[in-house]
């Protein structure tokens, strides 16, 4: 197979971590990187002397054989640049959150249909090995009938300048929630506190309900003293914790619920029945997700075949995102969501316009500074 000509947008925070990987996969070759600042242009081509730097953005997207560009670069500058990327013919991965409105999502996903590109979204999560390992067990039925999950994502910063800790945070939990749930939500609600700057919560509380009654609720942090990534989906049958900071047990099943009797006569005789049994931990083999995600991306490139982390999943977390921002303007009111409108698939709807795309990459380096996915 011809190895995949790949760039990388942006080497602030994340994007280091993007580059490292694609430069060790012999499906491709990682020629070039863009970013504003000359100093993290200097300090990657003495790691990558092979690599090509340039502070242009658009001459970068001319690049000759350029097949494919990862987008790390601040949220602001997501649907610019892969408007700009898709529309030049390459196949782009944008770190998450995919842009910063649904309107956005919809017109990079309706682009990439119509010019037959892979689009693909960083929600490194569903690459991890646990994550995977948590879809198997509650799609085998082993927990029973899935009945809500809670997740908690808390840490003392990184603070954003341009998103709410929701905005910075929560696109993990939700992707995984979306992953594991296989179901659309219905409405959201959100409410939250903004203690350090004005107008951007910094501490956020997310409810979401789901069609078939189920729900999840999702709390973000940048003010807490410890750094927590836990999760707890709870089935009929038994329950799951996941720690993804515990280093080894990252996946405890609980053998536990909480039984309703089936019939009685009277209040005395209502009792529920509570059953505690033994806890399981399975094994996980260890793998880089993130490698794991570079891999799929360039596969998809090759085979022709949709990643798991789509346009259409970047679009439904931005939805969630959306609605969540305006639940917290309406004091936590239910905001409901709508089905996304994709052109081609049924209808049609005037697409937003698009931003110009800067000159050069206008802040690609910035996430050095403030990174849109520097919680990971």
């Amino acid at each position: 197979m011809t190895p995949i000509n790949v760039g990388v947008v942006g080497a602030g925070y994340w994007g280091p971590n993007l580059i490292r990987n694609f430069r060790a996969l012999s499906q491709c070759r990682l020629k070039w990187i863009c970013d504003v600042s000359e100093a993290r242009l200097k300090h990657m081509r003495a790691l990558y002397p092979e690599v090509t730097g340039e502070t242009d953005f658009q001459r970068f997207l001319a690049s000759d054989g350029l097949d494919a560009v990862v987008i790390a670069t601040a949220v602001r500058f997501h649907f610019a640049m892969a408007k700009a990327s898709l529309l030049a013919g390459k196949h782009t991965l944008i770190e998450k959150p995919m842009a910063a409105s649904t309107a956005e999502c919809e017109e990079l996903v309706s682009l990439a249909q119509e010019r037959g590109l892979v689009l693909m979204v960083g929600h490194t999560f569903l690459y991890s090995p646990a994550v995977r390992k948590i879809k198997e067990i509650v799609d085998r039925g082993d927990i029973g009938e899935l009945r809500y999950i809670s997740a908690r994502r808390l840490n003392l910063g990184l603070f954003q300048k341009d998103i709410n800790v929701a905005w910075d945070l929560a696109p993990h939990d939700l992707s995984i929630i979306q992953f594991v749930m296989k179901e659309r939500p219905a409405a959201v609600t959100c409410t939250g506190s903004a203690h350090v700057t004005p107008g951007i919560e910094d501490v956020t509380s997310m409810g979401i309900q789901f069609p078939s009654g189920r729900s999840a609720i999702v709390q973000s942090s940048w003010l807490d003293p410890r750094k927590i990534r836990e999760m707890t989906i709870v089935g009929s049958r038994r329950m799951i914790v996941y720690d993804d900071i515990a280093p080894l047990e990252k996946i405890k099943i609980f053998d536990m619920r909480v039984d309703r009797p089936p019939h009685y006569d009277t209040f005395a005789e209502f009792q529920y029945a509570y059953h505690y049994g033994d806890i399981y931990i399975p094994y996980i083999q260890q793998e880089e997700p993130l490698k794991v995600e570079c891999q799929h991306f360039l596969s998809c490139i090759a085979d022709g075949t949709t990643p798991i982390t789509s346009g259409r999943l970047g679009l439904e977390v931005v939805q969630i995102l959306e609605a969540s921002s305006k639940s917290l303007k309406i004091n936590g009111g239910p905001v409901q969501l709508a089905p996304p409108v994709i052109v081609g698939e049924g209808g049609h709807r005037a697409l937003s316009s698009a931003a110009p795309v800067p000159a050069s990459s206008n802040g690609a380096g910035a996430k050095s500074s403030a990174a849109t996915t520097a919680n990971h």
